[in-house]
């Protein structure tokens, strides 16, 4: 049997503009690309989905709702595999002077740019995000992945 060794939270996070809300990363002698906000798993996590949300407020500032997870990617790692918990959530706050953790006060990691790309195939085009399989997914999807926010938003608007 396969032993899971690592787990992480990954958030396909859209704004109230129907953004997709992404990490522009910037390393020294390296092209630029961009990732979901996430990370992983820490033991003291009573849920994936904690995990997700706390991730959120480290690398925000951010709080989310209408979280829904979407898809699981599975890495091949040293001792067994990974496993990525991509989730879809609505951003309903940020506040970027409350971002903690190392990846800000190491400057050798480089930069963490907080972007909004508008939801579109054509906008998502343009962006390097990796890793690649969650990029084709939301390529492939983004148009039900913002329905699914959307859809929910509308829903908790009814009387």
């Amino acid at each position: 049997m396969t032993e899971i060794v690592k787990q992480s939270a990954r958030a396909l996070l859209f704004d109230s503009e129907q953004r997709l809300v992404l990490i522009k990363r910037t390393k020294p002698q390296q092209e630029p690309y961009w990732v979901t906000v996430g990370g992983g798993v820490e033991t003291n996590d009573v849920s994936v989905e904690a995990a997700l949300h706390r991730e959120v407020l480290e690398e925000l500032g951010g709080r989310i709702d209408r979280v829904r997870r979407v898809l699981l990617i599975t890495d091949d790692l040293p001792g067994g595999i990974g496993i990525q918990h991509v989730f879809t959530a609505r951003l309903t706050s940020m506040d970027l002077a409350n971002r903690t953790g190392a990846e800000f006060n190491e400057p050798g990691r480089g930069t963490y740019e907080v972007v909004s790309v508008p939801a579109t195939r054509d906008a998502l085009t343009g962006v390097r995000l990796l890793p690649l399989q969650l990029a084709e997914f939301v390529r492939a999807n983004v148009h039900g992945l913002l329905a699914l926010v959307d859809e929910e938003h509308k829903a908790d608007e009814a009387p």
